[in-house]
């Protein structure tokens, strides 16, 4: 049975779920709860003289908690003096110092902000000869027992289930070692080496039975893309194949959600299954919407009987017959369809698009259709997307660079400049490392033309198009830094510059890096301040990235698209030539984004048919913002 949530803005618990889980309104909420449980622990330890032991993991999942640490002890004097810290994982082979270490950035983002004794602080040597590896992570098991053992594990969950890398199908008696990765570990990890062929191999990582043995277990899960592992993890039979799932059986374990990881568990996906729910109109529409696919019927061909059938009595009580509950969600979804999404008289509209070409992949048919209505559509590309260009193409863009020098200006001083610059360090760059100034402004470049050419596509001329270059993800790595007030005030200008109507974000919980959520909090931490100092604040639609679609019950503004707007779009998408055919950053699906886009429209039109709607070619989803800072 799960533990009621009482912090704010926590959203109910599941409470079908045997471990204690906690279902968060945000990741952020999320890891300041945990911060603050992790801060007790170290205060107690403190004013009892004794060390705190901590086991920690690297990666995007558990920032937010070293954040607030961090903040906790530069402002309320939170003291890690005594503490000890033992990394959780680590790549075989990596050195220390390279980006891609979580030795390396667990000590950026966390121990050089503590005062932390440095001889407190341990990691793997994951550079050690094969046959020195074993000795040592016995050495490293010795050195958490004379730390006293972990009073706090704080841990993270894989998409294949694998908790550190104790991948499907280890061993739940192991201890620490050396061990092999999962493909799907390797494929996930893809995007920070900048390719799967350089991920390792091989990885070092604490035991399942060594992290059982911890006094305290945290398991954070944030995100869509961890929606199904949890699930699995959490109401499956215990099983090899997600090894997340035996932590359910630990003493002291808390699982740690918001609310689009616990999508799909059953107290959160069909509330009204486990407990008496109150039917509002947003609960019936999820109900009558989720009944409609239980029985593979139209809204309007629905009987008392399969209500009834499907445990939705309370529901006829309340509101029924099937026929009028019927006949209300049809009313609402129909309303959502808009073949003029901001209407025909003329206004102005601004497109946030976090890389470059989220705007055409994301919403590009109805950017067509709003220029086609008579608008001003306005884009504004937030980063400039040159991590994510591959080495050749910028090597064949310098090398063109350097041949229309000689051929036009006769320059071979330029050309020079360009072998030295540009094409020298692409040559003798180790795969994963960060690229030189020169080489990130020539793929910054690149996105660039791309981008001005598949605006064009859409209607969209050149002085509407705006690059913001926004100064958070300047930094050549997936990594990026904190957004400051600069990122702020260059979006803040933008808005008051162009005064839009109506303005479009991307609202992605599934990008890979975190770039679209980080773009989402500027653009709505603007927002909030332009409504906190009496300005007009336009309406603001939200739409979703490459990775994943809005629930059908969440759709607000659906926008129809005929053949010819969906050629169009794929035209445009073409125009970001980079990211096509073995793009950097595709994630854990191979299909290329226009692919998706397309299938994506295509499955949102089929599923407003199969409630019986009106059949379209295609449609885009969108949401709007409630004035919130969630993502």
């Amino acid at each position: 049975m799960s533990i009621i949530n009482q912090t704010p803005r926590a959203a109910l618990p599941a409470r079908e779920v045997e471990a204690p889980t906690y279902v968060f309104e945000s990741g952020a909420d999320a890891c300041n709860h945990v911060a603050q449980q992790i801060a007790s622990i170290v205060r107690d330890r403190n004013s009892l003289g004794q060390n705190a032991t901590l086991g920690l993991v690297a990666g995007s999942s558990p920032i937010g908690v070293y954040q607030e640490l961090v903040r906790l002890h530069e402002e309320n004097s939170l003291d890690f003096y005594r503490t000890s810290l033992f990394i959780v994982n680590e790549y075989y082979g990596l050195d220390k110092d390279r980006l891609q270490s979580m030795r390396r950035w667990l000590m950026d983002n966390f121990v050089m902000k503590m005062n932390i004794p440095l001889e407190n602080v341990h990691f793997f040597d994951a550079t050690l000869p094969l046959e020195q590896i074993e000795a040592s992570c016995r050495q490293y098991e010795n050195e958490i027992v004379a730390a006293g053992g972990f009073d706090v594990l704080l841990l993270g969950v894989s998409t294949n289930g694998a908790v550190g890398f104790n991948e499907p199908y280890t061993s739940r008696t192991s201890r620490t070692r050396l061990v092999q990765l999962d493909p799907e570990t390797r494929l996930n990890a893809a995007s920070l080496f900048f390719s799967e062929s350089n991920v390792p191999t091989h990885g070092v990582t604490l035991g399942f039975g060594t992290m059982m043995e911890a006094r305290k277990i945290v398991v954070l899960a944030f995100g869509d893309a961890k929606a199904e592992v949890v699930h699995r993890a959490l109401e499956e039979p215990v099983s090899k194949a997600i090894p997340a799932g035996w932590l359910r059986e630990h003493r002291d374990v808390s699982f740690i959600l918001d609310k689009s990881a616990a999508s799909k568990l059953q107290d959160v996906a069909t509330p009204w299954l486990t407990r008496p729910v109150e039917w509002t109109d947003n609960m019936i529409k999820r109900a009558v919407l989720w009944l409609c696919e239980k029985t593979n019927k139209a809204l309007l061909k629905l009987t008392d009987s399969d209500f009834r059938a499907h445990g939705l009595h309370s529901l006829l009580r309340q509101a029924g017959p099937a026929p009028e509950v019927s006949a209300r969600v049809f009313s609402w979804m129909t309303s959502t369809i808009a073949q003029h999404p901001c209407g025909l008289d003329r206004k102005k509209i601004l497109v946030f698009s976090p890389h470059p070409d989220d705007d055409v992949i994301s919403m590009g048919g109805t950017m067509i259709r709003l220029v086609d209505d008579g608008h001003e559509v306005h884009v504004a590309y937030m980063t400039s997307g040159n991590i994510a260009v591959n080495d050749h193409d910028a090597y064949r863009m310098a090398d063109l660079f350097e041949e229309i020098n000689r051929q036009f200006d006769g320059n071979e001083e330029v050309a020079k400049q360009m072998e030295e610059k540009i094409q020298t360090p692409l040559r003798n760059k180790k795969p994963g490392d960060r690229d030189s100034e020169e080489v990130l402004s020539v793929k910054r470049l690149i996105r660039w033309s791309e981008a001005r050419s598949a605006a064009k596509v859409c209607g969209i001329p050149e002085e509407h198009v705006h690059f913001l270059n926004l100064p958070f993800y300047s930094t050549g790595a997936v990594e990026k830094l904190p957004p400051t007030e600069t990122d702020h005030l260059l979006v803040r200008n933008l808005i008051d510059e162009i005064k839009p109507d109506e303005i479009f974000i991307a609202n992605d919980l599934s990008d890979p890096h975190g770039t679209h959520r980080v773009c989402a909090l500027i653009a709505f931490a603007v927002l909030h301040q332009m409504k906190n100092e009496g300005e007009h604040v336009p309406e603001v639609l939200l739409y979703r990235g490459a990775w994943e679609e809005w629930p059908l019950d969440q759709i607000q503004l659906a926008v129809p698209l005929f053949p010819r707007d969906s050629e169009k779009k794929r035209e445009a998408i073409f125009r970001h030539a980079s990211q096509k055919d073995g793009a950097l950053f595709l994630g854990d699906d191979a299909r290329e984004f226009w692919q998706r886009a397309e299938e994506r429209n295509m499955e949102t039109a089929e599923a407003y048919n199969r409630i019986g709607l009106p059949e379209f070619y295609a449609m885009e989803a969108f949401v709007r913002w409630d004035g919130t800072y969630v993502v």
